[in-house]
């Protein structure tokens, strides 16, 4: 049995990792779960789960839930405040920390889990974008095994499975093109928040959806991939696949290509990650290869000279250092700024390529949780700078 702490247990990932609990309850127990704000999702998941912790980064929102718990005579300890997350991934009772808070916030109790000698379940790219450097070292300091729950990720590791690694040629990330596939610089000028969170595919949270219409998503994936796999940049491709059936491919030395195929949900590399090194039982409908649309499976290359960010990642994968942090920063401050009606949807791309641009040539490279933190805290202010000079 494991026993898990879920870090972000009220967004998509989260809640699907608690609907795997709730179908296999004799193979998990649920020992810490944390939230940033929606404590009415978590109350009633505390309700349900019974964890013995949990956390509310927001301290007033996760004062009223202690209240609301104590009044109830419900004894779930809750904590409060920016270190809170931390608190659950250290969890003595737990085995296994799935890490499903989403952006940069989700490294430090990533990182205080794996010192703690946990389980790793990791769908918070962000981790290993900006702290991939010191995080995979320090996860095979701690025999800590980091098992990949983003879906793309989990299907190369899938693939991987049976010692292929060693015959690794190139890693191919499938990508569904987002709402904007086929789109021209030209259409993108006046999109709005709403066009660009109407996903033809995935269900996802408001940030990574966004990820997806600039294909930023891809980028922090092939970076994401880079260290998960050990491949450098340049054998990472971006394959767009606007049906999200193959999740993606790894092509051997042989010429071969292995993928892995599935309905576009969340679940299968959530059991993968959570039954590994053995298989689960199916929770939810299995894929069936004759259903519509499966017989009509299309590939196409990523255009780069409309969604440009994806190119910016392979040059910032490639110098390395801080500035993988450096841009993640800047992509999270923009893509804030406009979802909250601030900016244009291209000036997302233009504050991170000007953001890196800035840091290009003063990062240093020696990475560690304080140096990352403070270049992810001085690229936030910069890209905060420029975007208060859009009108």
């Amino acid at each position: 049995m494991r026993r898990l702490s879920i870090l972000g247990s009220t967004g998509s990932i989260g809640k699907q990792t608690l609907e795997v609990c709730r179908k296999a309850p004799a193979d998990f127990t649920v020992e810490g779960l944390s939230c940033g704000s929606d404590i009415n999702t978590l109350y009633e998941q505390i309700k349900e789960f019974s964890p013995k912790a949990a956390a509310v980064s927001d301290e007033a929102k996760g004062k009223e839930l202690a209240k609301r718990l104590k009044d109830e005579g419900i004894k779930t300890e809750v904590y409060t405040g920016q270190n809170a997350n931390s608190v659950i991934a250290e969890l003595p009772e737990s085995d296994t920390v799935v890490g499903a808070i989403v952006g940069f916030a989700g490294l430090e109790p990533v990182y205080r889990a794996i010192l703690a000698g946990k389980t790793i379940a990791l769908a918070n790219k962000e981790t290993l974008v900006s702290g991939g450097d010191f995080i995979m070292p320090l996860a095979k300091d701690k025999g800590v095994d980091i098992l990949p729950i983003d879906s793309e990720h989990s299907a190369i590791w899938q693939c991987l499975r049976n010692g292929d690694d060693k015959n690794l040629d190139r890693i191919l990330i499938t990508a569904s093109g987002g709402p904007f596939r086929g789109k021209s610089r030209d259409d993108l000028t006046d999109v709005t928040a709403e066009k660009a969170l109407n996903h033809p595919t995935w269900k996802m949270g408001g940030k990574i959806t966004i990820d997806s219409a600039t294909m930023m998503n891809k980028g922090l994936e092939i970076i994401e991939a880079h260290h998960l796999f050990g491949v450098s940049v340049d054998q990472i491709d971006v394959v767009v696949h606007p049906q999200s059936v193959v999740h993606s491919m790894v092509m051997l030395k042989d010429g071969s290509v292995l993928a892995q195929m599935g309905r576009p949900s969340m679940i299968l590399p959530i059991l993968v990650a959570l039954y590994y090194p053995e298989r689960g039982p199916a929770v939810s409908r299995p894929f069936d290869p004759f259903e519509a649309g499966v017989n009509n499976l299309t590939f196409e290359k990523c255009d780069t000279s409309v969604f440009r960010l994806v190119d910016l990642a392979y040059e910032v994968g490639r110098k390395g250092g801080l500035l993988p942090a450096v841009m993640n920063a800047a992509n999270e401050t923009a893509v804030m700024s406009f979802l909250e009606g601030r900016i244009g949807f291209l000036d997302i791309e233009k504050t991170v390529y000007e953001v890196c641009s800035f840091f290009a040539g003063t990062m240093g490279q020696k990475v560690g949780i304080d140096s990352v933190k403070e270049a992810d805290s001085e690229a936030r202010c910069r890209a905060e700078e420029l975007l208060r000079k859009i009108k």
